[in-house]
């Protein structure tokens, strides 16, 4: 990457010859270095819309007169449905073979799949692929976590296109991504993105990021010994294991590579009756000694997983003494609170204005009381959802979650009732979004 930052190039001729030495190496029709695996999925879409046609291209994001819905399974959707839609696409979502089949149409550009859902849903690969092509439709595999093994696990089953992430068990530039599949599709994806001037232009890769991932392509193929890997990741758990489980009640165990994590992670579990913490309380505790740990320590539970894949062998050591003394110093039990009569019976209708770090909107909540618990609807801007709490005194906590497509949007209220119980405000925890601040108030 820093010897390809002093050189000027034509990007589209260091493109061709990346694409033709990526299908050599994984052995597809051709394949290009995108922005990361999102991207890829944008891109591929936008590929599947528009093919090579400048006019098409500049439609973007209006699809309307294209061929523009993605047809996607239901055990597919996720968060990343957006990347699909950014093309400007609309999804459609199948789940039984006859709906399958039934959404197949003029208007259909792509069937979409997420590669560690395709098990689980009620049609499989081969089927979509032979059904697709006759109707003279793509199929596009996000498989981003996982390993673009050859043969390629969903090319060399039908499907055309299939993206991954560079930077996660490829260990490329974390800026990265693949796309690789029918070298027409490539290639007009290629082309919706920059250098050239079209919709997909936000979507650039630099010649850092390009020869970065082409190198982490060829040391996977030609250098790199996963089996080897996972046993020097499996001796890293064995450091840990021995150290934190000698305090009662906790446990380990290494659960093998699998879908989309390919590489084998470190389950650490405990009686909470004997070690009075919480998993998100361990993770503070990591986050808050000296040096900082990241983990996936989060929660109310009593486990969480290790990852091996960001730590040096250094740090087996080091996680080991730091979790160690975390898990000895937790209280042996935790006396419950006794629970304060609430300062107000929440049923009925409630307006909930947020404001967040930029813009404000409101919301509704329909809710209902029984002693301290709540539970009811929230109602958002375009969707809604349940919501449930309580409330302890004067303090009312609640969490909502709103369903959109393929999303889960996280709400967690928790603020202060006003004198006459009429009103209460605080902060709401928007997860990955960051917080806001709320007012509740009841309505006529």
């Amino acid at each position: 990457m820093d010897d390809a930052s002093y050189f000027s190039v034509n990007l589209d001729e260091v493109m061709d010859k990346v694409g033709v030495r990526l299908a050599e190496l994984l052995g597809c029709g051709f394949g290009i270095v995108t922005p990361g695996a999102s991207a890829a999925i944008t891109l591929g879409t936008m590929a599947c819309m528009t093919g090579g046609d400048p006019e098409k291209m500049k439609l973007l994001p209006d699809a309307s007169t294209l061929r523009n819905e993605v047809i996607i399974t239901r055990q597919s959707r996720n968060d990343y449905d957006h990347a699909f839609r950014s093309a400007g696409a609309r999804l459609i979502e199948v789940d039984t073979r006859e709906e399958f089949h039934n959404a197949l149409g003029h208007k259909t550009a792509m069937v979409a799949i997420l590669g560690t859902a395709e098990a689980r849903g009620n049609i499989r690969l081969e089927e979509i692929a032979e059904a697709a092509h006759k109707a003279g439709v793509p199929v596009f595999v996000d498989a981003a976590a996982e390993l673009p093994l050859r043969p390629n696990p969903f090319l060399s089953r039908g499907a055309d296109l299939v993206a991954y992430s560079g930077g996660k068990i490829l260990r490329g530039p974390q800026c990265a991504g693949l796309l690789l599949g029918r070298r027409d599709l490539v290639k007009a994806a290629f082309l919706n993105s920059a250098p050239h001037h079209g919709y997909g232009r936000a979507l650039k890769v630099g010649k850092e990021e390009i020869m970065g991932m082409l190198t982490a392509v060829e040391m996977f193929v030609h250098k790199r010994k996963l089996e080897e890997e996972y046993r020097v990741w499996e001796s890293w758990y064995g450091v840990i294991s021995n150290e934190i489980s000698r305090i009662p009640s906790v446990r380990t165990r290494v659960i093998p590579a699998a879908g989309a994590s390919p590489f084998p992670v470190l389950e650490v579990t405990w009686d909470p009756k004997q070690v009075a913490i919480t998993a998100g309380e361990v993770g503070e505790a990591f986050l808050n000694g000296e040096p900082r740990i990241m983990s996936h320590a989060s929660g109310d539970g009593s486990s969480f997983i290790i990852r091996p894949v960001s730590m040096k062998p250094e740090h087996p050591p080091l996680v080991a003494a730091r979790l160690a003394a975390i898990l000895r110093g937790a209280p042996k039990s935790r006396p419950a609170a006794a629970p304060r009569p609430p300062a107000a019976d929440l049923s009925g209708e409630w307006e909930v204005a947020i404001q967040f770090v930029s813009g404000a909107t409101t919301h509704t909540l329909a809710l209902t009381a029984k002693g301290s618990s709540v539970s009811g609807i929230q109602a958002g801007r375009i969707t809604r959802g349940r919501i449930a709490g309580k409330v302890d005194g004067p303090t009312v906590t609640l969490n909502g979650t709103l369903p959109y497509e393929g999303y889960r949007l996280q709400y967690h209220f928790k603020g202060d009732l006003s004198a006459d119980g009429r009103s209460f405000a605080g902060d709401v925890g928007l997860g990955e979004y960051g917080s806001a601040k709320f007012t509740a108030r009841r309505t006529a």
